[in-house]
């Protein structure tokens, strides 16, 4: 019976991940965390209406805006398209302007 209950408390519990050195949870730590040095270098991203002195998002230039439109007719965030705050708000309007006046999809059909 002693044998028993030592066995279960050496071997982890169900559904846990082994702790000990590198055995987290998400795996060996490697280079990639924070103050580490990565294998990538990630460029900082640049509002493309900036660059292109672009000051206003016409709603009709639908090859414009559906480059800022994900595939299920979402509007991609800033952090990954790295558009300003002030243009991503400009988009935002032309995006639901066009999508009111049938120039770009609310959503895909499945």
């Amino acid at each position: 019976m002693a044998e028993e209950t030592q066995a279960r408390s050496s071997a982890p519990a169900e559904g846990q991940a082994p702790s000990g050195p590198g055995g987290g949870p998400r795996g060996p730590r490697g280079a990639g965390g924070p103050g580490g040095r990565g294998k990538f270098f990630r460029r900082k991203k640049v509002c493309k209406f900036c660059t292109e002195k672009i000051d206003a998002i016409p709603y009709r230039d639908v090859r414009l805006l559906q480059q800022f439109v994900a595939e299920r007719g979402k509007i991609v965030p800033r952090r990954l398209t790295g558009v300003c705050t002030t243009h991503q708000r400009r988009l935002t309007r032309a995006i639901k302007q066009a999508r009111n006046i049938a120039l770009l999809p609310f959503a895909t059909r499945h």
